[in-house]
């Protein structure tokens, strides 16, 4: 057997035994590390939800308890703007240098981004709005880069028969710091009931509110860094070593150790010896996304990205503005001037579309996701969502009309984000995950989900805009705010849009990542390097080795 030929074998029968690997601990702690960046995202993202109802109770001006519409719109697109940036800088950094120099990097970035915006304070040439949307975008940055690397991390350490599951036990992370914002929100504003059950609202209230947002979304910062040293400390994935630093025999060895004793050993004394595999350049970047089948399936993967965070953006960030607006689930108080009940009230109707809606869907997915597979439940989520969305616009005028209407309304809704997370919300972030080859797992991840950003940001703008010409009109009323009915009918549009984009995806459960690269792996190592090293890199010796 030729040099080549061994480690061309050697290469598949490690790549074998990490697909054939039985779950074990180190699986649980890759989806803990990985789901606890996931956990501090969600939380950092839809706090601001809450948050920017208490922001405009202390710096909108004239009291007016509403922020200008330019600051609302910043606050709110600010973080899927950085989260964008993010999701190309660290996707395509992680193909570069890395998935483990990369992992913890951008979770100080959160950690800075979140912590500096409870410092946030004025000046005469800088207004507080201005510096907490600066510090966000940065946020964004860092939990822009958690998704590309996350994703790949878990799918490269797991095994074919539950990598679904994984991943959805990673992602599944988001639901629960979702959650959590909402009840730390709670909490807080209860803390502070005194000083805001008041009709009328006194610098003493507004000095309390200012401390509410402040602890709101510090605290985010704590599930951070208590994940930051595991970030910093997790190995390199073995094919990452293997197809992208080029070293079969270390990665192999990584192998062996990862699957008896779920550690790894770095030797710096050790011989490397580089092959020749296909490597990523601009040219073959363009070479493997050129050939039809492979296109396809980045188009499919980004618009599906696109058309789902749409609606879960739009959606996700406007819900308490909108069940504000319809004065639910609680009309008896929406009379009230009381910050504390307005305050209270947007944070129950929060943890009950995170309760009934979001957690369920994700661990429905969890249940279904290997047996039934990706694509299959990408296409009942659109489809449904579809439907669920032009109920909720056509009959949205007769719907919030009555109290019962409008429970049957929040019904409906709750129904919409459990098909969001039990559908495309979740597997729009596995596929991509899958479905590239090594060298461009998490660019063409970065790729999708910043194309989902995008969609965020497109929808967002159009949300605000559209509220805000609806309150220069002097509308209080939500029955006389059609928009409403007719974003919902929009939402469908997108849904079915989204359905026709899955049609490009292949089906991925079951399936090895090498299988769903599209790449033949028979002699995929092409040669070997003519020059040995060791781990430091210093060149030790020549071998021009040749079949």
């Amino acid at each position: 057997m030729t040099p080549i030929h061994d480690l061309d074998e050697r290469r598949r029968a490690a790549l074998a035994e990490v697909d054939n690997a039985s779950f074990s601990v180190y699986h649980v702690k890759v989806a803990l590390v990985a789901g606890v960046g996931f956990f501090t995202d969600a939380y950092d993202i839809f706090a601001i939800n809450i948050a920017s109802t208490m922001l405009a109770y202390v710096y909108s001006p004239q009291n007016e308890n509403t922020l200008p519409f330019k600051y609302d719109l910043g606050v709110k697109i600010a973080t899927p703007v950085g989260t964008l940036i993010g999701q190309l800088i660290f996707g395509w950094l992680a193909d570069i240098v890395g998935r483990k120099r990369m992992y913890g990097v951008e979770l100080l970035t959160i950690i800075v981004g979140c912590f500096a915006q409870t410092l946030a304070g004025e000046a005469r040439a800088v207004n507080v709005i201005d510096v907490i949307i600066v510090w966000r975008v940065v946020m964004g940055i860092g939990i822009g880069g958690d998704y590309p690397l996350s994703a790949v991390i878990s799918s490269e350490f797991s095994s074919t028969k539950f990598r679904g599951r994984l991943m959805t036990m990673v992602f599944s992370a988001q639901g629960w710091g979702t959650l959590t914002s909402v009840i730390v929100a709670l909490i807080l504003v209860t803390a502070y009931k005194p000083s805001l059950d008041v009709s009328k609202i006194d610098s003493n209230t507004l000095d309390n509110i200012d401390v509410i947002w402040r602890m709101l979304i510090g605290i985010g910062c704590v599930p951070a860094c208590i994940a930051l040293y595991f970030r910093l400390t997790i190995p390199e994935t073995p094919r990452f070593t293997m197809d992208i630093e080029r070293n079969v025999q270390r990665a192999a060895q990584d192998v062996r150790d990862y699957l008896t004793s779920g550690t790894f050993v770095v030797d710096p004394d050790a011989v490397v010896q580089r092959v020749q595999v296909p490597q990523a350049s601009r040219n073959d970047f363009l070479k493997y996304f050129s050939k039809r089948e492979n296109l396809k399936v980045l188009i499919g993967t980004t618009w599906s990205w696109f058309a789902l965070d749409v609606v879960f953006y739009g959606l996700a960030l406007n819900s308490s503005a909108i069940f504000t607006a319809i004065k639910l689930p609680f009309p008896d108080d929406s009379d009230s001037e009381s910050p504390f009940e307005t305050l209270k009230n947007i944070c129950i109707s929060n943890i009950i579309l995170s309760a009934a809606g979001l957690i369920p869907g994700y661990y429905m997915t969890f249940l279904l996701i290997d047996s039934w597979g990706r694509k299959s439940i990408q296409l009942m989520g659109f489809t449904l969502l579809t439907l669920l969305f032009l109920i909720m616009g056509f009959a949205y005028e007769g719907l919030i009309k009555t109290t019962p209407g409008k429970k049957a309304f929040v019904f409906l809704f709750c129904l919409a984000d459990f098909f969001q997370t039990f559908g495309p919300n979740t597997t729009t972030f596995i596929i991509p995950g899958e479905i590239f080859p090594t060298r461009y797992r998490s660019t063409a991840h970065g790729i999708s989900a910043a194309s989902g950003k995008l969609g965020a940001i497109v929808m967002q703008v159009a949300f605000a805009s559209l509220q805000n010409n609806a309150e220069k009109s002097n509308t209080t009323d939500q029955e006389n705010w059609p928009f409403l009915g007719t974003i919902l009918d929009i939402f469908a549009i997108f849904m079915v849009t989204g359905v026709f984009s899955t049609l490009l995806i292949p089906e991925t459960k079951n399936r090895t990542l090498e299988d769903l690269s599209n790449e033949s792996q028979e002699g995929f190592v092409e040669g070997v390097a003519t020059h040995v090293e060791t781990q430091e890199g210093l060149i030790v010796g020549n071998t021009a080795l040749t079949p």
